[in-house]
């Protein structure tokens, strides 16, 4: 049963009307999904409130709410909701909001919903994202991306004894943002630099954004042809056809304008810049960034009158053109093979902590592809000092450990520069755990681009009723093996067993359905099969 009110609400792009739908929650029912970045408040509590519209919360979103009772709330356009005495308030489109019903558990919902609106398209990423560890440049050069220096990363890579994989290039290494070649003062000869790593055994991404530096040639370029978000100059009626000057938009580097990729024209001249950037360099693939709906809210008009989160899906539709691709921001992309990673991390255990629930949330909003941000976080003045009091080594380890058994494991700072010999070695140790489970991950990985079930999951999805709606601390790779990390500086901690045999990464059985203690060393990472009749 629910009820419908019509509301008029006015927000940051053009003026609709929005209905009220009242779903009365049920006996023992919890609720799940919307934000990625929201993960750790899941299953939402009374009074929780969240607003799609023109926000996916810095990570990914899904216009989808789960329930441990087998329904789901989806809606083709962004809604807000609210929880608040036994009831979700959801607000949004009349026409777009859809209630249904697929059994009676987490998973169960989760299937209804993905067999329905975001079906696996039996397609993965590329595969070296999931077989060897990532290599992003950002903690050891930030802002200055420049040729001996990536090199050098790369070569103690190999020397390290860490398997060559995805080397990641960030951000500023091109002369501005719009131009697509390396810089020269920084990169004297980048196709050899290409080469080189690809002769170490290394796949190379870019860091990209669809910003444009103002007062550009491109910039002047792609004004004349109206291929980037244009200034509505305060006339929310104004049209596109009208519109005589870009929309400058600030972003976290600064003040530009922003691709229109809602202009096909727009969408293939970028293409187009990009191929022949691969072209030139033998680039393997890109690092979206951006892209949020944020940066298309405000005074802009667009080729198409669509939300700003439409505007996300273009970014991420975009992406689908490169198998080795990598997006932060993202927008109803669910069942697509696209790699989803967490938002940035500080260098903190409160970050450590949301690692779990953030990327089971992802699997639950249709990303199972996804990456858990960067070993020991992205907050990269940590680690610019190593005898910093902010540098906390124990982290990094269990940082490690925690991306172990997950889809993907990504090093940003290099763990031989800043640890002593014994926290290297449990960090190299966590990375060996994980080749040796490569094959059951890369089995979990194309089973889910086949049937759209995630890779890790919250212990409620495989579990359903034994108490785990809001354990934060364990998941789930695949169906039979347990990962408890740990995530607190303590070396002590619980792990609730489900019911049923186990087996712990020692080889001792354990019969499950009670909770059992355990000091854990700092080389170690808990983890557990089920043994199956």
């Amino acid at each position: 049963m629910k009820k419908v009110v019509l509301i008029l609400l006015v927000l940051l792009y053009p003026i609709y009307i929005f209905s009220q739908h009242i779903i009365p929650i049920e006996k023992n029912e919890q609720w799940y999904g919307a934000a990625v970045n929201e993960g750790e408040k899941m299953p939402f509590s009374d009074g929780y409130k969240a607003n799609l519209n023109g926000s996916a919360y810095g990570n990914q979103a899904s216009p989808l709410l789960l329930s441990t009772k087998g329904r789901y709330i989806w809606s083709e356009g962004p809604f807000a909701f609210e929880i608040k005495n036994g009831e979700i308030i959801i607000t949004g489109d009349e026409d777009d909001v859809v209630i249904g019903d697929n059994g009676k558990t987490l998973k169960e919902a989760y299937k209804g919903a993905s067999n329905r609106f975001f079906p696996p398209q039996n397609k993965l990423p590329d595969e070296l994202l999931f077989t060897s560890p990532q290599y992003n440049t950002w903690i050891e050069l930030i802002y200055d991306q420049n040729q001996k220096d990536i090199l050098n990363y790369a070569h103690q890579i190999i020397r390290h004894g860490f398997p060559a994989g995805v080397l990641m290039i960030d951000d500023n290494w091109a002369p501005y943002y719009g131009k697509f070649d390396f810089r020269k003062d920084r990169f004297f000869n980048a196709k050899a630099m290409v080469d080189e790593l690809h002769n170490l055994g290394f796949k190379v991404m870019i860091w990209i954004s669809p910003f444009i530096t103002p007062d550009s040639e491109e910039a002047r370029f792609l004004m004349k042809k109206k291929w980037v978000v244009m200034d509505n100059e305060g006339n929310k009626d104004l049209r596109w056809e009208d519109a005589k000057k870009p929309a400058i938009v600030q972003w976290w580097n600064g003040y530009s304008m922003v691709m229109d990729f809602s202009n096909p024209d727009a969408m293939n001249w970028f293409q187009g810049e990009l191929d022949i950037f691969v072209e030139k360099y033998g680039i393997d693939g890109f690092k979206f960034d951006a892209g949020d709906p944020g940066f298309y809210t405000g005074n802009v008009v667009t080729y198409k009158n669509v939300s700003p989160n439409e505007h996300a899906r273009f970014w991420g539709e975009f992406g689908l053109r490169y198998p080795l691709n990598e997006y932060r921001a993202m927008w109803k992309m669910g069942g697509m093979p696209i790699v989803e990673r967490l938002r940035d991390k500080h260098h903190t255990w409160e970050d450590l902590q949301k690692l779990i629930p953030h990327m089971t949330a992802a699997g639950l909003l249709g990303y199972p592809f996804a990456c858990p941000d960067m070993i020991g976080g992205g907050d990269y003045v940590s680690f610019i000092d190593v005898d910093s009091d902010k540098l906390d080594p124990k982290l990094i380890v269990r940082s490690a450990q925690c991306h172990a058994l997950m889809p993907m494991m990504q090093f940003s700072v290099s763990p031989w520069r800043i640890l002593d010999k014994e926290h290297f070695e449990a960090v190299k140790k966590a990375v060996s755990l994980r080749q040796q489970l490569v094959p059951e991950i890369m089995k979990l990985a194309n089973n889910s681009a086949k049937i759209g079930e995630p890779i890790v999951s919250n212990m409620e999805f495989i579990f359903p009723n034994q108490g785990f709606a809001d354990c934060h601390d364990q998941f789930m790779l695949g169906d039979n093996i347990l990962v408890a990390p740990v995530v607190t500086m303590n070396n002590i901690r619980d792990v609730k067993l489900p019911k049923g045999i186990w087996v712990d990464s020692n080889g001792k059985r354990v019969k499950g359905g009670t909770t059992i203690q355990y000091n854990v060393p700092l080389d170690q990472l808990l983890w557990f099969e089920r043994i199956r009749d």
